[in-house]
Protein backbone atom coordinates (compact mmCIF):
# COMPACT_ATOMS: atom_id res chain seq x y z
CA UNK A 1 0.00 0.00 0.00
CA UNK A 2 2.97 2.45 1.01
CA UNK A 3 4.14 1.39 -2.26
CA UNK A 4 1.14 2.47 -4.45
CA UNK A 5 0.80 5.73 -2.66
CA UNK A 6 4.28 6.73 -3.71
CA UNK A 7 3.72 5.28 -7.41
CA UNK A 8 0.79 7.64 -7.85
CA UNK A 9 2.68 10.72 -5.98
CA UNK A 10 5.34 9.94 -8.66
CA UNK A 11 2.60 9.90 -11.53
CA UNK A 12 1.82 13.43 -10.01
CA UNK A 13 4.91 14.22 -9.88
CA UNK A 14 6.73 13.01 -13.38
CA UNK A 15 7.58 15.62 -14.98
CA UNK A 16 10.12 16.60 -11.75
CA UNK A 17 11.87 13.03 -11.30
CA UNK A 18 14.23 12.19 -14.03
CA UNK A 19 16.10 9.30 -12.19
CA UNK A 20 13.96 6.43 -11.29
CA UNK A 21 13.68 4.07 -13.81
CA UNK A 22 9.77 3.61 -13.59
CA UNK A 23 8.90 6.97 -13.56
CA UNK A 24 10.82 7.32 -17.05
CA UNK A 25 8.95 4.19 -18.03
CA UNK A 26 5.62 6.28 -16.55
CA UNK A 27 6.62 9.77 -17.84
CA UNK A 28 7.38 8.08 -21.64
CA UNK A 29 3.79 6.04 -22.10
CA UNK A 30 2.23 9.54 -20.61
CA UNK A 31 4.78 11.60 -23.51
CA UNK A 32 3.67 9.06 -25.89
CA UNK A 33 -0.07 9.82 -25.41
CA UNK A 34 0.30 13.59 -25.12
CA UNK A 35 2.43 13.72 -27.93
CA UNK A 36 0.02 11.78 -30.33
CA UNK A 37 -0.76 14.97 -31.89
CA UNK A 38 2.68 16.38 -32.61
CA UNK A 39 4.39 17.19 -35.40
CA UNK A 40 6.91 15.00 -34.44
CA UNK A 41 5.15 11.99 -33.96
CA UNK A 42 3.47 12.44 -37.29
CA UNK A 43 6.52 12.21 -38.47
CA UNK A 44 8.02 9.43 -36.87
CA UNK A 45 4.38 7.76 -38.18
CA UNK A 46 3.39 8.41 -41.53
CA UNK A 47 2.01 4.94 -42.02
CA UNK A 48 -0.66 5.35 -40.23
CA UNK A 49 -1.49 9.01 -40.50
CA UNK A 50 -0.89 10.06 -44.51
CA UNK A 51 -2.93 7.54 -46.29
CA UNK A 52 -5.98 8.35 -44.05
CA UNK A 53 -5.33 11.99 -45.24
CA UNK A 54 -4.92 11.48 -49.03
CA UNK A 55 -7.74 9.51 -49.07
CA UNK A 56 -9.85 12.22 -48.14
CA UNK A 57 -8.86 15.13 -50.32
CA UNK A 58 -8.54 12.89 -53.20
CA UNK A 59 -12.29 11.75 -51.99
CA UNK A 60 -13.34 15.80 -51.76
CA UNK A 61 -11.46 16.31 -54.88
CA UNK A 62 -13.29 13.80 -56.99
CA UNK A 63 -16.62 15.05 -55.04
CA UNK A 64 -16.38 18.71 -56.03
CA UNK A 65 -14.95 17.71 -59.66
CA UNK A 66 -18.38 16.05 -60.18
CA UNK A 67 -20.65 18.77 -58.80
CA UNK A 68 -19.02 20.90 -60.82
CA UNK A 69 -20.11 18.61 -63.68
CA UNK A 70 -23.84 17.99 -62.24
CA UNK A 71 -23.70 22.04 -62.27
CA UNK A 72 -22.74 22.67 -66.12
CA UNK A 73 -24.83 19.54 -67.30
CA UNK A 74 -28.44 21.38 -65.64
CA UNK A 75 -29.01 22.93 -68.73
CA UNK A 76 -28.65 20.72 -71.01
CA UNK A 77 -30.44 17.62 -68.60
CA UNK A 78 -33.60 20.07 -68.63
CA UNK A 79 -34.06 19.66 -73.14
CA UNK A 80 -33.63 15.96 -72.67
CA UNK A 81 -36.47 13.09 -72.99
CA UNK A 82 -38.36 12.02 -70.06
CA UNK A 83 -36.63 8.82 -70.22
CA UNK A 84 -33.00 10.57 -69.97
CA UNK A 85 -33.99 12.71 -67.37
CA UNK A 86 -35.24 9.85 -65.32
CA UNK A 87 -32.25 8.50 -66.01
CA UNK A 88 -29.95 11.05 -64.92
CA UNK A 89 -32.13 12.48 -62.00
CA UNK A 90 -31.12 8.13 -60.89
CA UNK A 91 -27.65 9.67 -61.34
CA UNK A 92 -28.03 12.43 -59.18
CA UNK A 93 -29.48 10.45 -56.67
CA UNK A 94 -26.93 7.86 -56.31
CA UNK A 95 -24.37 10.44 -56.55
CA UNK A 96 -25.83 12.78 -54.18
CA UNK A 97 -26.48 10.53 -51.24
CA UNK A 98 -22.01 10.79 -50.67
CA UNK A 99 -22.78 14.58 -51.20
CA UNK A 100 -24.87 15.45 -48.07
CA UNK A 101 -22.22 14.47 -44.88
CA UNK A 102 -19.82 16.85 -46.88
CA UNK A 103 -21.30 20.43 -47.31
CA UNK A 104 -19.50 22.66 -49.50
CA UNK A 105 -17.97 25.97 -48.78
CA UNK A 106 -19.60 29.55 -50.02
CA UNK A 107 -16.79 30.23 -52.14
CA UNK A 108 -17.64 27.06 -53.94
CA UNK A 109 -21.27 27.09 -54.38
CA UNK A 110 -21.13 30.77 -55.51
CA UNK A 111 -18.54 29.45 -58.30
CA UNK A 112 -21.01 27.10 -59.90
CA UNK A 113 -24.02 28.73 -59.43
CA UNK A 114 -22.69 31.60 -61.13
CA UNK A 115 -21.56 28.98 -64.01
CA UNK A 116 -24.94 27.56 -64.25
CA UNK A 117 -26.66 30.96 -64.32
CA UNK A 118 -24.33 32.83 -66.94
CA UNK A 119 -25.51 29.57 -69.13
CA UNK A 120 -29.21 30.01 -68.53
CA UNK A 121 -28.41 33.93 -68.98
CA UNK A 122 -26.72 33.58 -72.02
CA UNK A 123 -29.17 31.10 -73.95
CA UNK A 124 -32.63 32.45 -72.77
CA UNK A 125 -31.77 36.29 -72.62
CA UNK A 126 -30.89 36.52 -76.63
CA UNK A 127 -33.65 38.50 -78.48
CA UNK A 128 -34.78 36.00 -81.20
CA UNK A 129 -35.76 38.26 -83.15
CA UNK A 130 -32.11 39.53 -83.71
CA UNK A 131 -31.12 36.53 -84.16
CA UNK A 132 -32.92 36.25 -86.86
CA UNK A 133 -32.51 39.26 -88.80
CA UNK A 134 -28.74 38.60 -88.29
CA UNK A 135 -28.90 34.84 -89.80
CA UNK A 136 -31.16 35.72 -92.59
CA UNK A 137 -28.92 38.51 -93.72
CA UNK A 138 -25.42 36.74 -93.35
CA UNK A 139 -27.11 33.55 -95.19
CA UNK A 140 -28.38 36.08 -97.99
CA UNK A 141 -24.85 38.00 -98.07
CA UNK A 142 -23.28 34.36 -98.39
CA UNK A 143 -25.82 33.67 -101.16
CA UNK A 144 -25.05 36.75 -103.14
CA UNK A 145 -21.35 36.19 -103.10
CA UNK A 146 -21.74 32.59 -104.01
CA UNK A 147 -23.91 33.63 -107.03
CA UNK A 148 -21.41 35.86 -107.88
CA UNK A 149 -18.54 33.67 -107.73
CA UNK A 150 -20.52 30.97 -109.73
CA UNK A 151 -21.60 33.36 -112.47
CA UNK A 152 -17.59 33.96 -112.64
CA UNK A 153 -16.69 30.83 -112.90
CA UNK A 154 -19.25 30.13 -115.62
CA UNK A 155 -17.92 32.84 -117.46
CA UNK A 156 -14.62 31.63 -117.41
CA UNK A 157 -14.95 28.66 -117.88
CA UNK A 158 -18.04 27.92 -120.04
CA UNK A 159 -18.58 31.50 -121.90
CA UNK A 160 -22.00 29.95 -124.02
CA UNK A 161 -23.74 29.45 -120.94
CA UNK A 162 -23.08 32.43 -119.45
CA UNK A 163 -25.81 35.19 -118.73
CA UNK A 164 -26.61 38.11 -120.48
CA UNK A 165 -29.49 40.67 -121.31
CA UNK A 166 -31.98 39.66 -123.74
CA UNK A 167 -32.06 42.88 -125.25
CA UNK A 168 -28.03 41.90 -125.82
CA UNK A 169 -29.10 39.04 -127.40
CA UNK A 170 -31.25 40.53 -129.57
CA UNK A 171 -29.32 42.89 -130.82
CA UNK A 172 -26.39 40.48 -131.64
CA UNK A 173 -28.91 37.95 -133.49
CA UNK A 174 -29.78 41.74 -135.60
CA UNK A 175 -26.16 42.30 -136.69
CA UNK A 176 -25.50 38.38 -137.26
CA UNK A 177 -28.48 39.17 -139.75
CA UNK A 178 -27.27 42.38 -141.66
CA UNK A 179 -23.66 39.97 -142.00
CA UNK A 180 -25.68 37.87 -143.64
CA UNK A 181 -27.63 39.75 -146.09
CA UNK A 182 -23.87 41.11 -147.19
CA UNK A 183 -22.76 37.40 -146.84
CA UNK A 184 -25.12 34.83 -147.55
CA UNK A 185 -22.59 32.04 -145.92
CA UNK A 186 -22.18 33.63 -142.58
CA UNK A 187 -24.97 31.72 -140.76
CA UNK A 188 -24.36 28.53 -142.19
CA UNK A 189 -20.44 28.90 -141.35
CA UNK A 190 -22.12 29.74 -137.78
CA UNK A 191 -23.90 26.66 -137.36
CA UNK A 192 -21.29 24.06 -139.33
CA UNK A 193 -18.32 25.64 -136.51
CA UNK A 194 -16.18 27.04 -139.53
CA UNK A 195 -16.03 30.26 -137.36
CA UNK A 196 -14.29 30.15 -133.89
CA UNK A 197 -13.81 33.76 -133.05
CA UNK A 198 -15.49 35.13 -130.00
CA UNK A 199 -17.98 37.52 -132.00
CA UNK A 200 -18.88 35.08 -133.94
CA UNK A 201 -19.82 32.18 -131.22
CA UNK A 202 -21.14 34.90 -129.42
CA UNK A 203 -23.58 35.37 -132.18
CA UNK A 204 -24.10 31.63 -132.00
CA UNK A 205 -25.34 31.38 -128.95
CA UNK A 206 -27.69 34.29 -129.32
CA UNK A 207 -29.54 32.72 -132.44
CA UNK A 208 -29.80 29.38 -130.20
CA UNK A 209 -31.16 31.96 -127.33
CA UNK A 210 -33.52 33.27 -129.65
CA UNK A 211 -35.20 29.57 -130.65
CA UNK A 212 -34.44 27.61 -127.99
CA UNK A 213 -35.53 30.12 -125.03
CA UNK A 214 -38.15 32.29 -126.63
CA UNK A 215 -40.18 31.02 -129.40
CA UNK A 216 -39.92 26.96 -129.00
CA UNK A 217 -41.16 26.14 -125.29
CA UNK A 218 -43.82 28.62 -126.59
CA UNK A 219 -45.05 27.46 -129.68
CA UNK A 220 -44.99 24.08 -127.94
CA UNK A 221 -46.77 25.15 -125.37
CA UNK A 222 -49.45 26.12 -127.74
CA UNK A 223 -49.30 23.17 -129.06
CA UNK A 224 -49.86 20.80 -126.23
CA UNK A 225 -53.19 22.70 -124.85
CA UNK A 226 -54.63 22.43 -128.69
CA UNK A 227 -56.82 20.42 -130.06
CA UNK A 228 -55.24 21.01 -133.88
CA UNK A 229 -54.16 18.01 -135.95
CA UNK A 230 -50.83 17.41 -137.44
CA UNK A 231 -51.88 18.07 -140.63
CA UNK A 232 -52.99 21.92 -140.08
CA UNK A 233 -49.83 22.44 -137.60
CA UNK A 234 -47.59 21.24 -140.67
CA UNK A 235 -49.31 24.04 -143.08
CA UNK A 236 -48.99 26.90 -140.24
CA UNK A 237 -45.53 26.11 -139.81
CA UNK A 238 -44.38 25.79 -143.86
CA UNK A 239 -45.69 29.24 -144.82
CA UNK A 240 -44.27 32.50 -143.41
CA UNK A 241 -47.14 34.40 -144.63
CA UNK A 242 -51.30 34.19 -143.27
CA UNK A 243 -54.14 36.13 -143.73
CA UNK A 244 -57.08 35.86 -141.15
CA UNK A 245 -59.91 37.35 -142.43
CA UNK A 246 -63.64 37.22 -141.34
CA UNK A 247 -66.83 35.86 -143.08
CA UNK A 248 -70.22 34.40 -142.71
CA UNK A 249 -70.43 31.85 -139.86
CA UNK A 250 -71.20 28.22 -140.71
CA UNK A 251 -71.56 25.17 -138.95
CA UNK A 252 -69.04 22.90 -140.27
CA UNK A 253 -66.11 21.07 -139.48
CA UNK A 254 -63.06 23.02 -138.11
CA UNK A 255 -60.40 22.42 -140.83
CA UNK A 256 -57.57 22.95 -137.70
CA UNK A 257 -59.28 20.95 -134.99
CA UNK A 258 -61.90 19.22 -137.57
CA UNK A 259 -64.61 19.63 -134.66
CA UNK A 260 -67.77 21.15 -135.55
CA UNK A 261 -68.01 24.82 -134.94
CA UNK A 262 -69.88 27.75 -136.02
CA UNK A 263 -66.37 28.80 -138.38
CA UNK A 264 -66.48 32.44 -139.36
CA UNK A 265 -63.05 33.00 -140.11
CA UNK A 266 -60.99 31.95 -143.36
CA UNK A 267 -56.58 31.87 -142.98
CA UNK A 268 -55.04 32.29 -146.15
CA UNK A 269 -51.86 30.77 -145.77
CA UNK A 270 -48.94 31.73 -148.68
CA UNK A 271 -45.05 32.37 -149.14
CA UNK A 272 -42.33 30.57 -150.08
CA UNK A 273 -40.99 27.75 -147.55
CA UNK A 274 -37.20 28.55 -146.36
CA UNK A 275 -34.36 26.71 -144.18
CA UNK A 276 -34.96 27.22 -140.00
CA UNK A 277 -30.84 27.95 -139.88
CA UNK A 278 -29.76 29.89 -142.69
CA UNK A 279 -33.16 31.06 -143.72
CA UNK A 280 -32.29 30.36 -146.85
CA UNK A 281 -35.69 30.55 -149.20
CA UNK A 282 -37.24 27.85 -151.33
CA UNK A 283 -38.35 29.10 -154.83
CA UNK A 284 -40.37 25.49 -155.22
CA UNK A 285 -44.06 25.90 -155.84
CA UNK A 286 -43.22 29.50 -154.70
CA UNK A 287 -46.93 30.61 -155.57
CA UNK A 288 -48.62 27.91 -153.54
CA UNK A 289 -51.45 28.92 -151.23
CA UNK A 290 -53.86 27.04 -148.67
CA UNK A 291 -57.34 28.73 -148.05
CA UNK A 292 -58.71 27.08 -144.54
CA UNK A 293 -62.39 27.64 -142.02
CA UNK A 294 -61.17 27.74 -138.89
CA UNK A 295 -63.55 28.57 -135.45
CA UNK A 296 -62.65 31.40 -133.27
CA UNK A 297 -60.89 29.94 -130.97
CA UNK A 298 -58.27 28.22 -133.86
CA UNK A 299 -58.20 31.24 -135.39
CA UNK A 300 -56.85 33.30 -132.27
CA UNK A 301 -54.19 30.05 -131.92
CA UNK A 302 -52.73 30.42 -135.35
CA UNK A 303 -52.01 34.33 -135.02
CA UNK A 304 -50.20 33.48 -131.74
CA UNK A 305 -48.48 31.06 -133.30
CA UNK A 306 -47.55 31.97 -136.93
CA UNK A 307 -46.19 35.15 -135.35
CA UNK A 308 -43.93 33.88 -132.99
CA UNK A 309 -42.83 30.58 -135.44
CA UNK A 310 -41.85 32.56 -138.38
CA UNK A 311 -40.65 36.04 -136.25
CA UNK A 312 -37.40 35.37 -137.12
CA UNK A 313 -37.67 34.97 -140.57
CA UNK A 314 -39.72 38.29 -140.90
CA UNK A 315 -36.90 39.94 -138.88
CA UNK A 316 -34.25 38.73 -141.55
CA UNK A 317 -35.88 40.39 -144.39
CA UNK A 318 -36.67 43.17 -142.78
CA UNK A 319 -32.47 43.24 -142.12
CA UNK A 320 -32.42 42.60 -145.77
CA UNK A 321 -34.69 45.35 -146.78
CA UNK A 322 -32.05 47.55 -144.55
CA UNK A 323 -29.64 46.80 -146.55
CA UNK A 324 -31.02 46.76 -149.82
CA UNK A 325 -32.06 50.23 -149.16
CA UNK A 326 -28.42 51.84 -148.27
CA UNK A 327 -27.01 51.06 -151.58
CA UNK A 328 -23.13 52.68 -150.46
CA UNK A 329 -20.81 49.84 -152.07
CA UNK A 330 -17.15 48.90 -152.17
CA UNK A 331 -16.95 49.46 -148.80
CA UNK A 332 -15.82 46.42 -146.04
CA UNK A 333 -18.41 44.41 -144.72
CA UNK A 334 -17.62 45.01 -141.53
CA UNK A 335 -18.13 49.23 -141.70
CA UNK A 336 -20.86 48.41 -143.66
CA UNK A 337 -22.52 46.73 -140.86
CA UNK A 338 -21.29 48.91 -137.68
CA UNK A 339 -22.80 51.73 -139.93
CA UNK A 340 -26.10 50.27 -140.40
CA UNK A 341 -26.39 48.83 -136.99
CA UNK A 342 -25.70 52.26 -135.42
CA UNK A 343 -28.68 53.68 -137.83
CA UNK A 344 -30.84 50.80 -136.32
CA UNK A 345 -30.07 51.52 -133.33
CA UNK A 346 -30.59 55.27 -133.02
CA UNK A 347 -33.39 55.50 -134.81
CA UNK A 348 -35.31 53.11 -132.56
CA UNK A 349 -35.92 50.48 -134.83
CA UNK A 350 -33.99 47.21 -133.20
CA UNK A 351 -35.88 48.54 -129.71
CA UNK A 352 -39.25 48.33 -132.00
CA UNK A 353 -38.78 44.81 -133.13
CA UNK A 354 -37.82 43.80 -129.62
CA UNK A 355 -40.49 44.99 -128.79
CA UNK A 356 -43.25 43.51 -130.92
CA UNK A 357 -41.43 39.85 -129.89
CA UNK A 358 -42.17 40.62 -126.31
CA UNK A 359 -45.58 41.13 -127.63
CA UNK A 360 -45.68 38.40 -129.03
CA UNK A 361 -44.40 35.89 -126.28
CA UNK A 362 -46.94 37.42 -123.95
CA UNK A 363 -49.24 36.93 -126.33
CA UNK A 364 -48.42 33.14 -126.41
CA UNK A 365 -47.91 33.42 -122.73
CA UNK A 366 -51.73 34.89 -121.78
CA UNK A 367 -53.47 32.39 -124.32
CA UNK A 368 -56.02 30.47 -122.42
CA UNK A 369 -57.12 27.01 -122.73
CA UNK A 370 -59.87 25.57 -125.25
CA UNK A 371 -62.93 25.25 -123.58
Amino acid sequence: GKRKRLNTSVLCDSDESEGSDIVVRKVFVKRHCIMDDDENSREQQPDETCPTENVSTTKKQKVFVKLKELAKQRTTRRSCSSENSEESNGEEEIEDEPLCHLPLTPTEVSETDSDSMKDFIVEEEEDDDDNTEHVKSKNQTQQKELNISNSELLAHYVPHLSRCDHYVHFKRVVKAFLINTIDDTFLSSLYDGTRQKKYAQDMLLSLHYLDDRFIQPRLENLISRSRWKDRYKERVDCYPDVRIILKNPENVSCQACELTRYCKFKVLLSGKLYNSRTLEADDFMSDDKQVLKVGVVCANRTRVYHNLKHFKYKLYMDCSSVTKLDGVEDEPVKDTVERLFSQLEDNGWIQKRYNDLEDYMNDADSFQEEK
